[in-house]
């Protein structure tokens, strides 16, 4: 497919995703399954339009002065790939599959507009309603903030301690193009790309089946870290999912102990055991019931709660989540925040930490909920984490940590995720 019909692909993408208010990842799985004549590069080239314009949604339709998934398109050209007016208008010519031209009108106001006379929430791209909660927490940088979501993210890696080194990974993927991350002590990095370009497939390598490293985000692996594990420590990781941070602090903790990897929901630590196997891990106890976890009680030196929230940090891999996103799912967040930290608290024992950590930007989910449960629950007080950052990370990029040294990771400053993380000790 020539560049046209790579654009009226993704033209046809959005308007699915407006019209049927569907995730991205399945438009773009249904496009491919009825266009069967396009090639892994195409299908590629159409995601990345469709990511980059949801993306810079508000942004693209105000300097176009029209919304419709065909400014989008033409905006992600034109302000994100390089092209200019000219030499779009020539890259599309003769093209049969390509959609229609801009009109006058669009590209008079895309050539006179500046992003800088817009409304803020605009020039962040983000929900108005969003915007205070950002500034709340950022202040006057909450639009760098809410920008740096907007960006294209990287592909990050975390090299597996009991199978591998830094230095036999990165030779593995070599044609890869990963080199070391900038904060995380195992981590690499692939760099995000720009225009067509794609990420490699790297789970196709022999040296991801031989279990030597796992995808995981930067940030992911950096909060897992300030858990500040040691070997022969009890863990319970009461949120455990797919089991990425399980792994993590069962490497840290060099296969001794005991991680307790634990879910309400059973379905989703499905993933977890194919990948304990490939990763050699021996010290994770996998548990899909609440009942098994009864004589665990007061006896743990760490229970890490990587709560349920809106995902606003991860809105440079999901953008269309950004504008799903709304006040009532926000409440309902927090709700289950709540009711999660009260269940996982009554396993840490005295002097052990609870660990609360979401990849949530916002301070609803994030510093007022941990203050509020120190205030309902007198056995427990914030622990600054700025001292373990510093001993774990002492050149890399600060954080924001907040008055109680409680920290959070964003693409701006830390070129990662967004995550929050605070300790919590439970007095003796």
């Amino acid at each position: 497919m020539r560049m046209g019909g790579r654009l009226a692909g993704a033209i046809e993408v959005l308007d699915d995703i407006e019209g049927r208010r569907r995730p991205v990842a399945e438009a773009l799985k249904d496009w491919g399954l009825a266009h069967r004549f396009a090639g892994s590069g195409d299908r590629a080239a159409i995601g990345n339009i469709v990511y980059d314009a949801l993306r810079m949604k508000l942004s693209h339709a105000w300097l176009m002065d029209d919304d419709s998934s065909h400014s989008l398109a033409f905006a992600v050209m034109l302000r994100q790939w390089g092209y200019t007016s000219e030499t779009l208008a020539a890259e599309l010519e003769g093209d049969t599959h390509a959609p229609a031209p801009l009109d006058a009108a669009r590209l008079e106001a895309f050539s006179q507009r500046r992003l800088e006379d817009a409304a803020p929430h605009i020039q962040a791209d983000m929900p108005q309603w969003i915007a205070a909660l950002m500034e709340e927490r950022f202040g006057s940088e909450w639009i760098i903030e809410a920008q740096a979501l907007a960006a294209r993210p990287s592909l990050d890696l975390r090299i597996n301690s009991l199978k591998s080194s830094p230095e036999r990974v990165m030779k593995a993927l070599d044609r890869a193009g990963a080199v070391p991350a900038h904060i995380a002590r195992m981590g690499l990095r692939v760099p995000a790309g720009e225009g067509a370009s794609r990420l490699p497939n790297v789970t196709a390598e022999l040296s991801f089946q031989k279990g030597w490293f796992e995808i995981q985000d930067e940030g992911s692996q950096i909060v897992a870290d300030l858990a500040d594990l040691k070997a022969g420590d009890q863990v319970l990781d009461y949120c455990a999912g797919g089991g990425g941070k399980t792994l993590a602090m069962a490497a840290t903790m060099e296969n001794k102990g005991q991680v307790h990897a634990y879910d309400a929901e059973a379905r989703r630590l499905a993933p977890i055991i194919e990948r304990l196997k490939r990763a050699g891990t021996r010290n994770v106890q996998v548990h899909g019931n609440a009942q098994e976890l009864e004589s665990l009680a007061g006896r743990l030196d760490c229970v890490l709660v990587d709560a349920p929230c809106t995902g606003s940090g991860t809105w440079r891999r999901r953008p269309d989540t950004k504008w799903r996103l709304s006040e009532r799912t926000l409440q309902e967040r927090v709700d289950q925040q709540k009711k999660v930290l009260e269940q996982a608290c009554r396993y840490v024992r005295p002097g052990g930490s609870l660990i609360y950590i979401t990849c949530s930007m916002l301070p609803t989910e994030n510093e007022h909920q941990v203050r509020r449960f120190c205030e309902e629950h007198s056995d427990f007080s914030i622990t600054s984490a700025q001292t373990s950052w510093e001993t774990l990370f002492p050149a890399a990029p600060k954080p924001h940590f907040s008055d109680e040294g409680t920290i959070t990771l964003t693409p701006a400053r830390t070129n990662t995720d967004g995550f929050f993380f605070c300790r919590m000790t439970k007095l003796t």
